[in-house]
């Protein structure tokens, strides 16, 4: 019947209608929500980032507490070790001595362990800048083969005195060579064998710690130094003693 509208037709118009409602309200909705989140309220999206690194974080600390606390002998057997050795609590710390934020966390860990002595640390050597902190790795990580007493004091020296020399070399290979001499005459000074250690620096001791340095910063997605394991928890970044 033309004169009467059926009810599938009436449906339809309020179908339609409805669902040009939705269409402007989500249009409406997608045009203000950024305009909310940027200019009216911008602390939400501090606030979601803030809970995304959190979960993140929380993640990762998992996954570092299980194989911190299966494999903890592994990760300390070819590392200097400063602090007492036989000390259950235990820091570890990925570090390069070319890292000026390294070289800082290195006095703040200092601090901590000469107020306690139920810690060590365990210095993850982090070769990631070149020649600059090659040799010094190799060293530090050599020493302990010969004395970990010995290659603590190695470590202090190598963290808290220039090894870089004074002139400006451009050649990689020469100013390896240089930094390399400077690093073995701290080795001199610890009372560490200068001739062994040079040999240990290209065995297979310190590449196998190396290996495992690398391989644990890529499991535990460390990007860069320093990178501190306090206990079975992780903290990027410099921080201070007292946290």
């Amino acid at each position: 019947d033309a004169k009467k509208t059926s009810g599938g037709a009436k449906f339809a118009k309020k179908a339609v209608k409805l669902v040009s409602v939705l269409l402007i309200a989500g249009c409406v909705c997608r045009l203000y929500t950024p305009y909310y989140l940027t200019s009216v309220n911008p602390t939400i999206l501090q606030e979601m980032v803030d809970g995304m690194q959190a979960k993140q974080n929380e993640e990762k600390n998992k996954a570092i507490r299980k194989y911190v606390r299966s494999n903890a002998d592994v990760m300390t057997a070819d590392a200097p070790v400063l602090g007492n050795p036989e000390a259950k609590k235990t820091i570890y710390v990925w570090s390069a001595a070319s890292c000026g934020y390294c070289r800082r966390v290195h006095g703040e860990l200092t601090d901590v362990l000469a107020n306690r002595d139920d810690v060590k640390v365990v210095i993850k050597n982090f070769s990631i800048h070149g020649v600059n902190s090659d040799a010094p790795a190799r060293a530090m990580i050599a020493a302990k083969i010969q004395d970990n007493a010995k290659a603590a004091k190695l470590v202090d020296m190598i963290f808290t005195r220039e090894y870089r020399p004074s002139e400006n070399i451009q050649d990689p290979k020469k100013l390896g060579a240089a930094i390399e001499k400077n690093v073995l005459k701290f080795a001199e000074e610890a009372g560490l064998d200068v001739e062994q250690l040079k040999k240990d620096m290209n065995g297979e001791v310190v590449a196998r710690e190396l290996a495992n340095v690398r391989d644990l910063a890529q499991q535990f997605e460390i990007t860069g130094t320093p990178f501190l394991i306090i206990g079975e928890e992780a903290f990027p970044g410099a921080i201070p003693a007292a946290r």
